[in-house]
């Protein structure tokens, strides 16, 4: 525990939700100080959030900057830490939300208030879900999530926004109630809510039976599954992003499917390894549709916020891969990867959206040789695109070669159909800007397109640099995720190579309404008041 900063967590967590205070006393129609105060408390948030760095020990592969108290009753905790999994995600997402405030700076002109307050409100429960280490608080953290979005989508989205909202909302929820039923279950078999605690417990002396075991990590898994989303639970995104608003889109694609890879690392392999073994060649075979069938289908489309939508099918197939891969490079990768696509494909939809703000279209076939009224915008989206095609030396590449390269250790055929997929992603996005920017101006209303203004230029160019930085830097990011994925990796492997009825010496501890045995340390944390 970092007690120098103690309370860290609990700052970072909820300082966007105090800032909607500071909202609702302003009239709704006093838009320019409502964007005003969103935007100076996103970055506030931000700032405050890089205090993560200064007192994050890169070495060690435990929870970090813990806040522990009772809650609810004995058994539910407000338990909050962060480590190497978890630590850029956090960061990513006090990183993103300023900009995706910024994008929406004039083309929210409704609602004004509500939007920003759905935005800030979203960054709380985001964060939440990543430094949350009780079951149930992490539980309430992930349903809040869901709310803002719904009525970004529903609100402030697009022609057919009422059907995409209630389609993410239907399957989101349908994932959920799994979930919940997994987490009660668990509390029945170990009495707490508490992650940490329930990972020993099941490691050292209540394993469950490889029925049950198989049971809970498919709950757990089809939660995160529809939220990544893999194929072929993933049906609800492209209607969801076509119509969302650019910041929906942006949160969207750039925090809240990591939400779902995030819970894969950090519930699925080391509460239920055995588990997670024997699904592993059916996950990754899925994973690699997703890779192969999401760019194809990008390949096809004539939406060009559409086609961006279905790249994080593919991309995000690949992170799925690097987890199940059970590799630690693969798995480092993996992490790296969500990071890269958070940024990438937010800064790809970004620039949808400045070119939907000028025409009102997602249409390709509506743009056409865009570079010669807009070169410093097209100059801007091809730069991206190259990073999401993962060009070396962009980010993009570091994640994706890092998941290759440990799949292939350990699983040849997967890499192999993987790398597909890299392919893939440079005929589509190449050949998307190739008809969006290239040749001559095929709408003659496009002549007259004013070029990325100083605001956009700050969102896109702040983007490029992190891009570049991350592609060039990568041990920055790494390093710190090293000790974490080793660990999870180790758990795993110390997990199955225990004969089934093995108990470690321990201490027996009541905890709820059963008796278990813990190691002593875990008892004497246990017997706290």
């Amino acid at each position: 525990m970092h007690a120098q900063a103690s309370y860290l967590l609990t700052v970072v967590t909820f300082l966007p939700l105090f800032s909607v205070a500071a909202l609702l006393v302003l009239r709704s129609d006093d838009h320019v100080w409502i964007r005003r105060i969103a935007f100076a408390a996103s970055v506030g948030e931000f700032a405050v959030s890089l205090l993560l760095l200064r007192g994050f020990d890169s070495t060690d592969a435990s929870y970090q900057f813990q806040e522990f108290y009772n809650w609810i009753g004995p058994s539910i905790h407000y338990h909050m830490g962060i480590d190497g999994i978890s630590l850029f995600l956090v960061l990513l997402t006090t990183f993103l939300t300023p900009l995706a405030i910024l994008c929406s700076w004039k083309s929210i002109q409704h609602n004004v208030k509500g939007f920003f307050i759905s935005l800030l409100v979203i960054e709380t429960a985001m964060i939440g879900v990543f430094v949350s280490l009780d079951l149930f608080l992490f539980f309430v953290f992930w349903e809040i999530t869901l709310v803002p979005m719904y009525f970004l989508i529903g609100i402030w989205g697009h022609e057919r926004r009422i059907y995409a909202a209630v389609k993410f909302i239907l399957y989101t929820m349908f994932g959920s109630i799994l979930m919940l039923v997994a987490i009660l279950w668990l509390y029945h078999l170990t009495g707490t809510f508490d992650l940490p605690v329930i990972e020993n417990i099941l490691a050292n002396s209540a394993p469950l039976s490889p029925t049950v075991e198989l049971v809970l990590f498919g709950a757990f898994f089809l939660a995160f599954a529809i939220k990544v989303p893999l194929f072929p639970l993933h049906t609800w995104l492209p209607d969801a992003h076509t119509d969302a608003p650019t910041a929906g889109s942006v949160i969207l694609a750039g925090v809240m499917l990591k939400l779902g890879t995030y819970g894969m690392l950090r519930f699925c392999l080391p509460l239920f390894p055995a588990a997670a073994h024997k699904l592993a060649p059916m996950i990754g075979v899925l994973a690699i549709i997703g890779i192969v069938y999401g760019a194809l289908v990008a390949t096809v489309q004539h939406d060009l916020k559409r086609l961006v939508a279905y790249t994080s099918v593919s991309h995000l197939g690949f992170v799925v891969l690097g987890i199940f891969a059970f590799n630690a490079v693969a798995m480092q990768g993996a992490i790296y990867q969500m990071l890269n696509h958070g940024v990438s494909t937010g800064a790809l939809f970004i620039v949808v959206g400045m070119l939907y703000d000028r025409r009102h279209t997602h249409e390709i076939s509506e743009f056409g040789g865009l570079a010669t009224p807009m070169p410093v915008l097209m100059a801007l989206f091809i730069f991206i695109a190259l990073s999401s095609l993962a060009l070396p030396p962009l980010n993009g590449f570091i994640g994706e070669f890092l998941i290759l390269i440990g799949t292939f250790a350990t699983h040849h055929a997967w890499a192999s159909w993987a790398a597909s997929g890299a392919v893939l992603s440079a005929i589509y996005l190449l050949w998307a800007y190739q008809r969006v920017a290239l040749g001559e101006v095929t709408v003659e209303k496009n002549r007259a397109l004013p070029d990325a203004s100083g605001r956009e230029r700050f969102i896109l160019g702040t983007l490029a640099v992190v891009i570049l930085f991350m592609g060039i830097a990568s041990p920055y990011f790494t390093r710190p995720m090293e000790p974490a994925a080793d660990a999870l990796l180790q758990q795993m492997n110390n997990q199955l190579q225990r004969p089934q009825n093995a108990m470690r010496r321990g201490v027996p501890v009541k905890i709820g309404p059963h008796a278990v045995v813990l190691p002593a340390a875990l008892a004497e944390r246990q017997a706290r008041p």
